[in-house]
């Protein structure tokens, strides 16, 4: 469940990299240089500057050593130290890739994994920084005077125009797994945040449902010490009610504790007497409810029951409901220019709820979009200012609820847009 302390994590801050994830990769890089080292060395027998490369590996094997011991498992990196670990990773990568025959070794597309980290975490101007990084490195891998380890008698090289089809290659396959990366690390993070603002709206809704348990705790616990007032203010009217100078007070500070009592003792029956009719709701009375805050704008709201009421379904009060059919009536009052119709018909297998509004309607390139987080609803941008996740929540609440959705625009002589909210009557009534 978020809390309202957790709200304080939303945004980028709550997505750092986590240091234990980079340290154990590189323990990873680690393990793989190093047997690949030993393998063209030792098994495959191949002539290799191993000291060189024992040096790049041991740095990096040390490097990480040390972060591990700095810093604990739980540690997320800022954006700058996150580019730099990456960007260290990168010199050893490249400059192990230099002193092995450049871009003739096979090895070379592994420079694109510290780059797509760094897309799939990292602010864009940092990972965009290590990619330009990633591809000066590669842009000097041809200049290496090394040459591959292979077999006596001649290692294969690459001819020029081969070697600009590999760094070709390596690049486009960078950029392309760069910005893939970057897209759907993206819209994670943004379902991610707007799912949390959902659990804190729901949360606000249930907050506000506990408050008339809370006002009859207190009427409950401040009856015993009014009850006491009272009685003393009794007492002092039986002896001052002819006095001159305290007799009038004294009455006063009577009439005004039993009015006190009296208030207290409304507060702590109301939710005894209403709680059946403020826990099982109608769906006129749901209606009602929703419409009630949007008539006061100047927009006049039609409600058409196709239905009759002595058959309309009866369910429990759901604040997500309330408030997802609240930001679709919002919203068509905000972009209507007149008028704001609400359709209602139900019968034995469902329940539609139809609202459409005469303003200008949803433009095509958001109507394919819509519902999803922080995508603005409509054409008009005069309202600016929000993120666009209100009708993501009310989406989300409404679905969770058993509700299907359809967005769409009106006919085209009849401007404006129509949403229509549909349950299984049964999901309605339990």
């Amino acid at each position: 469940m978020t809390t309202p302390d957790t709200a304080l994590q939303f945004g980028p801050s709550s997505r750092r990299l986590r240091l234990q994830t980079l340290v154990w990769l590189r323990w990873l890089a680690v393990a793989g240089q190093g047997t690949t080292v030993l393998v063209v060395a030792f098994a495959l027998h191949f002539p290799l500057p191993l000291l060189a490369c024992a040096v790049l590996i041991g740095a990096l094997a040390a490097a990480n050593f040390l972060l591990s011991v700095r810093f604990p498992s739980t540690y997320r990196l800022e954006p700058l130290a996150a580019f730099a670990v990456l960007a260290l990773d990168l010199f050893q990568l490249g400059a192990l890739l230099f002193i092995t025959g450049g871009l003739a070794n096979p090895f070379v597309p592994l420079i694109c994994v510290p780059v797509i980290i760094s897309f799939a975490s990292q602010p864009l101007r940092h990972a965009m920084a290590l990619f330009a990084l990633a591809m000066l490195l590669i842009s000097a891998l041809p200049l290496s005077p090394y040459p591959l380890p292979w077999y006596q008698g001649g290692a294969p090289t690459l001819q020029p125009v081969m070697q600009v089809g590999v760094w070709f290659a390596i690049t486009s396959m960078m950029a392309f797994a760069a910005f893939y990366a970057y897209r759907v690390s993206q819209e994670a993070a943004l379902l991610a945040d707007a799912l949390s603002a959902t659990e804190l709206v729901l949360q606000k809704e249930k907050h506000l449902s506990q408050l008339d348990g809370l006002a009859a705790a207190a009427a409950h616990e401040l009856g015993t010490p009014l009850a006491t007032i009272s009685l003393v203010a009794k007492e002092m009217e039986r002896e001052l009610g002819q006095d001159e100078r305290f007799g009038e007070d004294v009455q006063l500070l009577r009439s005004q504790s039993e009015r006190c009592r009296d208030i207290l003792k409304r507060i702590a029956t109301l939710p005894s007497e209403s709680e059946e009719h403020m826990r099982r709701l109608p769906l006129s009375s749901l209606i009602e409810d929703v419409l009630a805050p949007h008539r006061e704008f100047g927009i006049k709201i039609d409600l058409i029951e196709k239905s009759d009421r002595s058959q309309e379904p009866v369910g429990i009060r759901n604040a997500g409901i309330l408030y997802g059919l609240g930001n679709l009536i919002e919203n068509a009052v905000d972009f209507a220019r007149e008028k704001v119709t609400v359709t209602v018909e139900h019968d034995a297998s469902k329940v539609s709820i139809m609202i459409e509004d005469d303003g200008e309607g949803y433009s095509p390139d958001v109507l394919q979009r819509i519902g999803e987080p922080y995508v603005t609803n409509r054409q008009r941008d005069d309202k600016a200012g929000g993120l666009g996740l209100g009708l993501f929540i009310a989406k989300t609440l409404l679905e969770r609820s058993g509700a299907r959705l359809r967005f769409e625009n009106r006919a085209p002589d009849q401007p404006g847009a129509r949403v229509e909210v549909v349950w299984p009557r049964h999901r309605m009534e339990a």
